[in-house]
């Protein structure tokens, strides 16, 4: 379980494919903290330290995660979000993130404004009763609160720090995020559709 504030980011130094699954080799600040067997959220998907080496870590991407995500985009050079795994005693200053992405959303619109940004994405109209006006939504690992919500799309607002010490900035119209709508509404729409 993660809270959707980052951590640190991480970059890939190596890609290695193995059938239908790709490991990934990352460097980060983050790795003389972890242990092996360790969740970590990489750019919002849950993944498990699997090896230890100098500063660098590996986990692999199966294919279901692989067809779900955008990880089949990343590449040698890329930065990625990187969050731990939520303690019980922490504060929860984003909001409940599982890692277990739902969809990717296309980014339609970035638009720089005096001292923010503020994005537009495309989801799936199947997902839209998923997404509440100033709600909780989890992209590319970050908690952030929508709002100018649509039919088919939604915004988001960011502030300096998180475009500063995320790969938010990255993202660009055309590129895809990783989305993961809150739990709560989740559960809460599934209960209903019974």
């Amino acid at each position: 379980m993660f809270t959707g504030i980052i951590e640190s980011q991480g970059q890939i130094t190596n890609i290695i494919r193995k059938g239908g699954n790709r490991t990934f080799i990352i460097h980060s600040a983050l790795t003389g903290e972890l242990s092996v067997d360790q969740s970590i959220s990489h750019d919002g998907v849950c993944l498990t330290v699997e090896a230890i080496e100098g500063g660098e870590y590996q986990v692999t991407a199966i294919a279901e995660t692989l067809k779900k995500t955008n990880l089949s985009g990343w590449k040698k050079g890329d930065w990625i979000n990187l969050e731990r795994c939520l303690l019980l005693n922490d504060r929860l200053d984003g909001h409940w993130v599982q890692g277990h992405v739902d969809q990717v959303a296309a980014c339609t619109k970035k638009r720089e404004l005096d001292g923010s940004w503020e994005y537009e994405f495309e989801i799936e109209k199947k997902y839209a009763h998923l997404i509440v006006e100033k709600g909780s939504i989890c992209i590319q690992g970050i908690s952030l609160t929508v709002f100018g919500l649509k039919k088919k799309s939604f915004r988001v607002a960011i502030i300096p720090y998180t475009y500063d010490h995320t790969n938010i900035k990255n993202i660009e119209p055309g590129k895809t995020v990783n989305v993961e709508f809150d739990l709560i509404g989740k559960y809460i729409a599934r209960k209903l559709s019974l």
